[in-house]
Parts: structure tokens; C-alpha cells; sequence
């Protein structure tokens, strides 16, 4: 049975939607998840992309939207309507087994992943500075550690993300009308075409389940614990824009970095191994002005991705074997000490180009989203969870839909990426 108030009407639905300006206030989850899926990573894929592929596979923003927003709001509606965060959720009704290996398998991710987030604000700082890129990096991880040990760092974490994106969005578009901007008719060809080129479903499967991923909305249900989020946010239309910005940020950023690529790259038959080289590549159309711009972006990118990556890995890690994950904790302030100081001396010893690393980061995340994403669609479509609330019928659906497309891919890039990391191991 459905919940009712004292006026006999099931809760929430007497509950108002607040004005945008309430709204605007009340956001912030999912701008740090996007200062997370957009790093240096996701900047050379999506530029790789369009080089590769030009506007074909502009159309893999559609299931991005729709998984994107399905995955935070069923995330977040339950971490509301079972009152824990997800991997807490997934302790109390599956045991402490299950939980902690989706902890550790995220944890195993975005340990890796830091590696190339150090590379990327390097980069960065080299392109703007003119600063060998392991000091450039070294001033990056001194500012990261300060927001970790001050105080009020929910607050600093999600001004400084949200400066940082705002900062990628300006450069790239920046970047998209310094190159001409895109043939808007081959754009919406491509929007509609649902085609996969030969040779494309590996790097079109990883872009997806890089910017649609159900981490983000795991790690999202507690950044909403810090954010104070209560029930009637479930109503009230926070919980929604928070999904529906996370998703449109992500969508601007990479939608403009893989129009630059399909602008200037895929005519050439260029491509890129590195989100430097594409400065480098722009500098006979923008002149001088396309490092400043890309480092800018870099900067932004690599920042807000180790910024909360590093802090998401020992959140979830703690939540699975039942430590204090507030952000202010020890366990997360001094975990993250640890995780950056190994990071570093790993990534310094690999000149910068942890390629193993990132590929066994790839197979962490490949686990992950499966096993995680497996118990946030059972505790969804269990009855005694959604007591006391409407039952969401359509959301169900959706998450349904959304898990075997993800588990689809996970296992086509997943073999990809273990003879990948065999290869490189076996030379």
C-alpha cells in the first residue's frame, strides 16, 4: 500500500515543485559526478571519436541521456526511500560479501583512474605555463590535498567542480567556433542514423558506459547525504534537475569535444593518443591562443576528475565494509592521502603514461558497473523498499532497459580490454 499523510493523499503528491531559483540551490551531486566522468580520459575518447568516425556516432548521446538520468534517479530515490546510500543499502539487504565487492572493485577503478587524471592536469599546466608537467601536477595534487583537509569540503569540492566545468564548457565551445563550428546537416544526419561503423563498437560501447555510468549515481547518493537532500526532495524537483544537469553538462562538454574532432581531425585523417595532441593539432586554425584554451580545459578536466575521483574511491570503500565515509572523516581524508601519494610515485615512474594501469582501471569499472549495477536494479524492484511510496512503474522499466544494455556492453568491451592488457603484459 501506498503511503498517505494525514489527509489521507499518498506522499508526496501534495508536495509543490520548488521555484528554479530553490532548485538551483538544492543541486550539486551532479555536477561533482560530471567533474568525475569528465577526465583527460574521456577528453581523448571523445575527440578520438569524432576524428575516427566524424558525425556518425553523434547519436550515442541519446542512450547516454536516457541512461544517465534513469541511472541517478534510481540511485538517489532509493538511497531517499530505504534512507541509506546504495552500497549501504546493498550491506543491510545482501550482506557485507556483496557490498564489499562492488566497493572494491569501484575503489581498484578510481585508484587507476587518478593516474591518468595526474597526467591530465600535468598537461594542463604545461600547455598554459610552460611548467614540466610533473611540477605542474605536483601544484595540482597540493591544491586537491588542501580541499580534502579544510573544512566545509563539500562546500569547496562542489564550487571548485562547478568553476571547473563551467571553464571546460567555455574552452571547448570556445575551441568549436574557432574551428568553424559543425555542418549542422551532416549533425543531424548523425543524430538520427543509429549506425555503428566497422570497427567502432569497442570505443563506442566504453564512451557510453564512460558518460552514462552507474558509479556516478552510486557515488551521487552520498555526496546527497552531505547535501542534506531529505524525502521531499524526491517530490519537489531537485532530485531530477540534479540528474537532468549532470547529464546535460556531460552532454555539452563531450557532444563539443567530438565536433572539434570530426571538424578538424576527420577530414585529415588525424588522430590523437593524448588530450595535448589535440592543441597541437589546433594551433594551424586558432594560432597560439588553442594551447591556452585546450591547457584551460585540461586543467579543468584533470582537476575536477581527481579532485572527486580520488574522494569517490574511499567513500565507496568505506561504505562497503561499514567505515565513517563523511567526507570530513579520517578514513576518507587520510585514504586519499594515501591513494594520491601511491598514484604519484606510480605515475611518475611510468614518465606519465600508465597504460597498463588504465587498462586494468578499465576491467575494475567493467566489474563494477555489473555487480553494482545488479543489486541497484533488485533493491529497485523490491516491495518492501518502496513501502509506504507510489511504486515507480516507469522507472523500473527504464533501469531495466538501461542494465542490459550496460551489461550488453560491459561484456563486448570487456574482452576487448583483458587481451589488451594480456598483450601489453606479455611483451
Amino acid at each position: 500500500m501506498s503511503k498517505t499523510n494525514d489527509n489521507g493523499a499518498v506522499f508526496g503528491s501534495d508536495i509543490k515543485r520548488l521555484p528554479l531559483k530553490d532548485l538551483m540551490k538544492r543541486i550539486g551531486p551532479g555536477l561533482i559526478a560530471t567533474g568525475i566522468v569528465i577526465g583527460p580520459g574521456a577528453v581523448t575518447t571523445a575527440s578520438m571519436l569524432g576524428a575516427n568516425y566524424g558525425y556518425e556516432l553523434v547519436w550515442l548521446f541519446v542512450p547516454i541521456l536516457f541512461m544517465g538520468i534513469t541511472f541517478m534517479l534510481t540511485t538517489n530515490r532509493l538511497a531517499i526511500v530505504s534512507g541509506l546510500p546504495t552500497i549501504h543499502a546493498i550491506r543491510k539487504y545482501y550482506g557485507p560479501v556483496a557490498s564489499g565487492v562492488v566497493s572494491v572493485a569501484v575503489f581498484l577503478s578510481c585508484l587507476f583512474f587518478t593516474m591518468g587524471n595526474i597526467s591530465g592536469t600535468g598537461a594542463g599546466m604545461n600547455l598554459v605555463f610552460g611548467l614540466d608537467w610533473k611540477i605542474g601536477s605536483a601544484i595540482m595534487l597540493a591544491i586537491v590535498l588542501y580541499c580534502y583537509f579544510a573544512k566545509n569540503v563539500y562546500s569547496k569540492v562542489e564550487k571548485i567542480i562547478t568553476l571547473c566545468i563551467l571553464v571546460m564548457i567555455i574552452s571547448f565551445y570556445v575551441t568549436l567556433v574557432g574551428v568553424g563550428g559543425p555542418n549542422w546537416g551532416a549533425f543531424g544526419k548523425g543524430l538520427v542514423s543509429f549506425k555503428v561503423p566497422e570497427g567502432s563498437l569497442g570505443t563506442a560501447l566504453a564512451f557510453i558506459s564512460t558518460n552514462a555510468a552507474i558509479t556516478a549515481g552510486i557515488y551521487a547518493t552520498y555526496l546527497g547525504k552531505e547535501k542534506k537532500w531529505n524525502k521531499e526532495d524526491l517530490f519537489n524537483g531537485v532530485m531530477f534537475t540534479d540528474a537532468l544537469v549532470h547529464v546535460i553538462s556531460v552532454v555539452l562538454i563531450s557532444g563539443a569535444i567530438i565536433l572539434v574532432g570530426a571538424i578538424v581531425l576527420h577530414p585529415q585523417g588525424l588522430s590523437i593518443k593524448a588530450p595535448a595532441q589535440l592543441a597541437e593539432m589546433l594551433v594551424p586554425i586558432m594560432g597560439n591562443a588553442a594551447k591556452y584554451i585546450m591547457g584551460l580545459a585540461l586543467i579543468g578536466a584533470g582537476f575536477s576528475s581527481l579532485l572527486a575521483n580520488t574522494q569517490r574511491g574511499m567513500v565507496l570503500l568505506g561504505a562497503g565494509f561499514d567505515q565513517d565515509v563523511g567526507l570530513e572523516s579520517k578514513f576518507v581524508r587520510f585514504g586519499c592521502l594515501a591513494c594520491l601519494v601511491f598514484a604519484a610515485v606510480v605515475c611518475y615512474s611510468y614518465g606519465g603514461s600508465p597504460t597498463q594501469l588504465i587498462l586494468m582501471a578499465n576491467i575494475a569499472t567493467s566489474i563494477a558497473t555489473p555487480v553494482g549495477g545488479l543489486f541497484t536494479l533488485l533493491l529497485l524492484w523490491r516491495d518492501d523498499i518502496n513501502e509506504g511510496y507510489k511504486k515507480p512503474a516507469v522507472l523500473r522499466i527504464c533501469m531495466t532497459v538501461s542494465y542490459l544494455f550496460a551489461l550488453v556492453m560491459t561484456v563486448s568491451a570487456l574482452s576487448g580490454q583483458l587481451t589488451k592488457l594480456l598483450a601489453l603484459f606479455g611483451r
